[in-house]
C-alpha cells in the first residue's frame, strides 16, 4: 500500500525530535521526503508494491533502497542509520521486524484503571503503530498484567517478563507511551536501556523511535527517564506539602476513630450516642485502674461486656455496631491521641523492608510528628493522661524492664535490678514437698548470650517478707483512705456496668417499637411488605427479650459480688490492714499493686550478705542487709535436742517406739515431718548413733542361739523360760527378736535338755 502525503509529513514529524538532537534536519529533507511518497513509493517504508505492479520486495529492508551498497543486509549497517546521502535514515530493519513487538500498557493504581480509562486506551492505541512499522498481528504482545502498580516499585511481573525477553533477543521493539509508562526509577530504566543497547532492540513512544545503541538516542532517553524520575518526586512533594499545610491549620479530614463524629459544621464532637460514649469512658476507666491492655480485655469478656466499632464499607456503611473487644483494638485505642482532644498528623510512615521491599507502616516517636495540636477538640482523657497511658503500655512491655503485675507469686516481679550489671533480674519458681512455690531471683546479664553463668541467684522469700513489712509499715496512716477508696470503686464499677447494660436493653426495645409502628402502617393488603415487616419485628422482639434476660442475668450476678456481709468485712478491715496483707484469699496480682504504689524499683546485691537497696517512689532511698540463707542440706538437718532425744530413747525403746515418742512430744524432722521407724533408722545411721542392739550387746545380752549353745536346749525351751519368766529378754526391733539377760541363775533338767 503506497504511503500516503499525511503518514509521511506525520513520519517525519515523529522523527525530528530525535535527528533534531544531531544533525539539525531543515526543511529541505521533508519536502525531499513527501517527493520521495508521491513519486517514488517503493523507496520508502511501507511501499512494496514495484510500481510497474510485479516486482519483488528486496528482502534487506522494508519499502526502501539499501542504505548501504556493496552490503549484504541491513544488519551491517549501525542501527540502521544511513549517511547523509539523500538517503531516508530509518531504524526499523527487517532484524527487528522478525522478532516480537512487546507493548507495556501500566497504570499506577486501580483507581486510575477504572476513573482515567482514557489513559488506557491511548495505551492500548499504540498497537496500530507497531501494525504501521510492518509488525503482523501475531507479532505484537501486549503486557498489561501490571495495571494498579506504581512504576517505581520493584515487584512487578510484567516488567521483569518484558526485561528477560529483551535479553534473550526476543524483542525488536519495546513500546510504551511515555518513559514514565515503562519505569519511575532510574535503575529500572537505565538498565531496559543498556539489554535494549546489546540485543540490538528499538523503543517506542508517543514521540518517536529511538536506537538505544546510539549515542544520541541512549543520551535522549537517559534525560527522559531523569525526568520522569524528578517528575514522580515533584507531584509527591507537591501533594504531601499541600496535605501538610491543611493539616497544619486542623482543617485536613480523614477517617475519625469511634467516638468521634463531624457535625454540621466539620467540627470534631463526641458521638452523640451515649452508649459509644459510656463504653469509651468505661474503657479508658477500666484501664486506669488495671494498667493493663490484655486486663481491659479480660475485663469486658468477664462481664460480657461489648464495644462499638464503626462499619465503613459494605450495605451498613456508618453504623455502629457492638462486637467483643479485642487485644489489638484496646492496644489501637490507648496509643490513638485523638482520644486526649488532639489533632495530630503524620504520627505513621512507610518503610520498605526486605529483599524484596515490602512496604510496611511504622509508627514515629512523637517528636517526630508532622502536626500535633493539643486540645484542638473534646476527648475522653486529658494529654496528660494519654502520655501516662502509653508510658505504662511500654513498661508493661518484657523488653522494656519492668513489667505488669502477673498472677505468679514473687512479689518483686518485674521492678528487681541486678546490683551486679544492671539488668532486670527474672524470676524462677521452685517449690519443695508440703510447702509453696517459692521464687528466686536471677539474672543472666551480659553472660547468657556467651553460654556463661549468670551473674546471681538470690531466694526471695526473706526479701519478700522484709519487703511486706516495710509495706504493712508505711500504709498504716493510708488505711482508712484505701479501704474506703476500694469500696467506692467497686461500686462505681458495677454502677457503670449496669448502666451500660441497661442502655443496651433500651436500645433493643426502641428497635422493636420501631418495628412495631412499621408494621401497624403498612398496608395490610400488600402481603409482601407485611410479611417482611412482620418477620422483623418478630427479630427485634427476640432481640429485647435476650437483652433484657442478659441485663437481669448480670444484674442478680453484680448483687452478689458485693453483698451486706462482705460491705461490712470492708469496713472491718479498715482498722487491719495487716489483715488484708496476709489474708490468704488477697490475689497475689494486687499485692503487687500496691507493692508499685510505694516502691520504684529494688536492687540485689549478693556478697556476704544480701545487700537490699529500695528506691520509693518519691525517691526515697532505704537499704537492708540479711543473711545468706542456708544451704539445703542444712536446712533439712535434724535440731540438736532431735538427736539427743532419739539417743537418749534408744537405752529403753526400739525405732518404732521411739518415733511414736517423738511425735507424741510434737519433734518432727528437719524437712517437717512426723517420724516413724524407718525416719527414724535413716538418722541413726547417718548421725552413727548406736542402735538398741548394738547397746543391749555391749552390756552382754546374749541371742537365742548363744542361749541354746550355752545351755544345751532347744529353742521351744527358751520360748518357755521367756513366757514364765525364768528368762529376762529384751526386745530389739519390730520384728519380734530378743536378747537375753543370764545375769540370773538358771537350773537346767534333765528333761530340758
Amino acid at each position: 500500500m503506497p504511503v500516503t502525503r499525511t503518514w509521511a509529513a506525520q513520519h517525519a514529524a515523529s522523527d525530528a525530535g530525535v535527528a533534531g538532537s544531531g544533525g539539525r534536519w531543515n526543511g529541505q529533507f521533508y519536502a525531499l521526503l513527501q517527493h520521495l511518497a508521491e513519486n517514488h513509493p517503493g523507496t520508502v517504508e511501507g511501499g512494496e508494491t514495484d510500481p510497474a505492479g510485479g516486482g519483488d520486495q528486496d528482502d534487506t529492508t522494508v519499502g526502501r533502497t539499501d542504505p548501504c551498497p556493496g552490503r549484504d543486509g541491513a544488519d551491517d549497517c549501525l542501527a540502521g542509520v544511513a549517511p547523509m546521502t539523500g538517503q531516508v535514515p530509518l531504524k526499523v530493519t527487517a532484524s527487528h521486524l522478525e522478532r516480537l513487538a512487546c507493548l507495556y500498557v501500566r497504570q499506577s493504581t486501580l483507581r486510575q484503571v477504572f476513573e482515567n480509562s482514557e489513559s488506557t486506551k491511548r495505551q492500548y492505541g499504540l498497537k496500530t503503530k507497531a501494525l504501521s512499522l510492518g509488525w503482523s498481528e501475531e507479532q505484537v504482545c501486549v503486557i498489561d498484567c501490571d495495571l494498579g502498580q506504581s512504576g517505581a516499585s520493584g515487584d512487578r511481573e510484567g516488567f521483569k517478563q518484558l526485561v528477560a525477553d529483551v535479553g534473550l533477543g526476543q524483542v525488536g521493539i519495546v513500546m510504551g507511551l511515555e518513559v514514565s509508562r515503562l519505569a519511575r526509577n532510574s535503575s529500572d530504566w537505565q538498565r531496559l536501556l543498556e539489554i535494549c543497547a546489546l540485543t540490538r532492540t528499538l523503543i517506542l513512544d508517543e514521540d518517536g523511535i529511538y536506537d538505544p545503541a546510539t549515542f544520541n538516542d541512549r543520551l535522549l532517553l537517559g534525560l527522559k527517564g531523569t525526568i520522569s524520575e524528578a517528575e514522580l518526586h515533584v507531584i509527591r512533594a507537591r501533594l504531601q506539602g499541600g496535605l501538610i499545610a491543611k493539616a497544619r491549620r486542623g482543617e485536613l479530614k480523614f477517617r475519625l476513630p469511634i467516638g468521634f463524629v463531624h457535625d454540621t459544621r466539620d467540627r470534631i464532637v463526641l458521638d452523640p450516642d451515649q452508649r459509644v460514649q459510656a463504653s469509651i469512658q468505661l474503657f479508658f476507666d477500666t484501664f486506669q485502674r488495671l494498667g493493663g491492655a490484655g486486663a481491659i480485655v479480660r475485663e469486658f469478656h468477664a462481664k460480657a461486656l461489648t464495644f462499638p466499632r464503626r462499619i465503613f464499607s459494605g450495605p451498613h456503611k456508618g453504623e455502629v455496631m457492638f462486637t467483643k473487644l479485642t487485644l489489638s483494638r484496646a492496644t489501637q485505642i490507648l496509643r490513638n491521641p485523638r482520644y486526649s482532644g488532639a489533632y495530630v498528623y503524620g504520627i505513621r510512615e512507610q518503610v520498605f523492608r526486605g529483599l524484596d521491599q515490602r512496604p510496611a507502616v511504622r509508627y514515629r516517636s512523637q517528636d517526630q510528628w508532622q502536626v500535633l495540636i493539643k486540645d484542638a477538640h473534646a476527648g475522653y482523657i486529658s494529654w496528660a493522661q494519654y502520655e501516662v497511658n502509653c508510658q505504662r503500655l511500654a513498661d508493661n512491655c518484657q523488653r522494656n524492664g519492668a513489667t505488669v503485675p502477673r498472677e505468679g507469686p514473687a512479689l518483686l516481679q518485674g521492678i528487681v535490678v541486678c546490683g551486679c550489671c544492671g539488668g532486670t533480674m527474672s524470676v524462677r519458681y521452685h517449690s519443695r514437698r508440703g510447702k509453696s512455690r517459692s521464687a528466686d531471683y536471677c539474672c543472666k546479664g551480659p553472660h547468657a548470650n556467651f553460654a556463661r553463668v549468670h551473674c546471681q541467684s538470690i531466694p526471695g522469700d526473706a526479701i519478700e517478707e522484709l519487703i511486706g513489712e516495710l509495706l504493712l509499715a508505711k500504709m498504716q496512716p493510708a488505711v482508712l483512705e484505701v479501704a474506703l477508696a476500694v469500696q467506692q470503686e467497686l461500686q462505681d464499677r458495677l454502677g457503670e456496668a449496669d448502666r451500660i447494660r441497661y442502655q443496651h436493653v433500651e436500645q433493643a426495645r426502641y428497635e422493636m417499637d420501631a418495628a412495631r409502628q412499621r408494621y401497624l402502617a403498612i398496608d395490610p393488603h400488600n402481603r409482601l411488605v407485611a410479611g417482611e415487616l412482620e418477620a422483623h419485628w418478630n427479630d427485634t422482639i427476640g432481640a429485647y427479650r435476650s437483652a433484657q434476660a442478659t441485663y437481669e442475668q448480670q444484674r442478680a450476678a453484680d448483687q452478689l459480688l458485693l453483698s451486706d456481709q462482705q460491705q461490712q468485712s470492708i469496713r472491718e478491715l479498715c482498722n487491719d490492714f495487716p489483715a488484708v496483707w496476709n489474708n490468704p484469699a488477697t490475689p497475689d496480682r494486687e499485692r503487687k499493686r500496691m507493692v508499685r504504689l510505694l516502691i520504684e524499683d529494688v536492687t540485689l546485691v549478693k556478697d556476704d550478705d544480701i545487700k537490699i537497696q529500695i528506691r520509693f517512689k518519691g525517691g526515697a532511698v532505704e537499704t537492708h542487709h540479711l543473711p545468706l540463707p542456708q544451704s539445703a542440706w542444712v536446712e533439712r538437718k535434724h535440731s540438736p535436742e532431735v538427736i539427743q532425744a532419739i539417743d537418749d530413747l534408744l537405752d529403753e525403746h526400739t525405732d518404732s517406739e521411739v518415733a511414736s515418742i517423738l511425735n507424741q512430744r510434737g519433734m518432727c524432722s528437719g524437712t517437717g515431718l512426723a517420724f516413724d521407724a524407718r525416719r527414724v533408722a535413716v538418722t541413726r545411721r547417718h548421725y552413727r548413733i548406736p542402735s538398741r542392739r548394738t547397746r543391749l550387746r555391749k552390756k552382754g545380752f546374749l541371742t537365742i542361739a548363744e542361749i541354746c549353745e550355752k545351755f544345751k536346749v532347744k529353742r521351744w525351751t527358751v520360748y518357755e523360760w521367756r513366757k514364765k519368766g525364768k528368762l529376762v529378754a529384751h526386745r530389739i526391733d519390730d520384728v519380734g527378736r530378743y536378747l537375753y539377760d543370764t545375769s540370773t541363775n538358771i537350773t537346767v533338767s534333765t528333761q530340758e535338755v
